[in-house]
């Protein structure tokens, strides 16, 4: 096990390398040029040239490129190309905490959401109970998160003059020792920090919510016929005639087995949640890395959209990586040479 974890690690480098110079290929081949979004349609070509030049886009593409993997080898993301002075890795620093808080309630939703009730439904097939859960999970894969996401707004401002809080104002950290928040937020430990637990459980108990509801609707799907699978073995049929009770067949014998097409549909489901994160971080005014993602992209700033990039892709191969790991924790029969 310690050589396969090894081996995949060392794979990170040329999977990180393609993946960051497929980024930067494709997104050399779109229309636009970040010099005359900086200045405006209306600007004189010497103009153009003169910030090109002090960008430093116009040089050859190996220069770039090259430059801007140097620096990730040493740890510094280079700076934006559109807002001058911004570095990469401080305003990564920033906005980081507000996509993996997002995210890591999202995968706490999703598996609480729905593992229990695919269980449930399992060992209650046919019952009122199956029936609700059946009908909530295509209900919940049928409806877009932003969609959700936008419906959670309105009617709450709507019938109750809710919103969430701080909604449009900032984030609020958790703990005191976080990076600074956004939108003018005063710095922790400047004196006048804002960190407060509750008001950022408030904060990101919606978006994470709209976010995990369509994937624990799969979670639920598949954790029901994995578990009628497993039930029908006959080691299970050997516990029953053991005259165990239900709660030790189904959580001591069936479920850890049951688990393992659940564990990689969550591992596959990391990507869809990331790319969720742009549109559910938008929809609730969260200047998260899934934001500020769509802001670079508009603005044509390269580097930044090559930094997320790389972000995004290694967060989904470690994440990969950890069900690979976790397989053999559930079945111990299951090892990698």
């Amino acid at each position: 096990m310690r050589n396969y974890i090894i081996r995949r690690l060392f794979l990170l480098v040329p999977i990180m390398l393609g993946v960051s110079f497929l980024t930067f290929a494709v997104f050399r081949l779109i229309p636009g040029d970040a010099a005359i979004l900086t200045l405006g349609f209306g600007s004189t070509p010497e103009s153009l040239e003169d910030l090109r030049h002090e960008l430093g886009i116009d040089r050859p593409w190996y220069e770039q490129y090259g430059d801007w993997v140097w620096g990730v080898v040493q740890g510094d993301f280079g700076e934006s190309i559109t807002e001058s002075g911004l570095s990469v890795t401080t305003e990564l620093g920033r906005r980081l905490p507000i996509t993996l808080e997002l995210l890591v309630l999202a995968i706490f939703f999703s598996v609480l959401l729905g593992v229990p009730p695919g269980v449930l439904s399992a060992i209650r097939p046919g019952t009122a109970l199956d029936f609700v859960a059946r009908i909530a999970s295509v209900l919940w894969l049928s409806i877009p998160n932003f969609w959700l996401g936008i419906l959670v707004i309105t009617f709450g401002l709507a019938w109750f003059g809710w919103t969430p809080p701080q909604f449009g104002e900032g984030y609020v950290p958790f703990f005191a020792g976080l990076p600074a928040p956004l939108d003018g937020v005063p710095l922790p430990g400047s004196g006048d920090c804002p960190c407060d637990p509750w008001v950022n459980l408030q904060q990101f108990f919606f978006p994470s919510l709209v976010l995990a509801l369509g994937i624990a609707a799969a979670i639920m799907r598949l954790t029901r016929s994995a578990m009628m699978e497993v039930l029908r073995n006959d080691y299970i049929r050997t516990a029953w005639s053991k005259g165990l009770r239900e709660r030790t067949v189904v959580s001591r014998h069936a479920l850890k087995n049951a688990l393992i097409p659940v564990v990689t549909v969550v591992g596959l489901q990391v990507g869809a949640l990331i790319g969720g994160t742009v549109l559910v971080e938008r929809v609730f005014a969260l200047n998260g890395v899934g934001f500020w993602v769509v802001e670079s992209v508009i603005r044509r700033d390269i580097f930044v959209v090559m930094s997320l990039t790389l972000i995004f892709a290694l967060t989904y191969v470690l994440a990969n990586l950890f069900v690979d790991i976790t397989y053999a924790w559930l079945d111990p029969r299951i090892r990698y040479a």
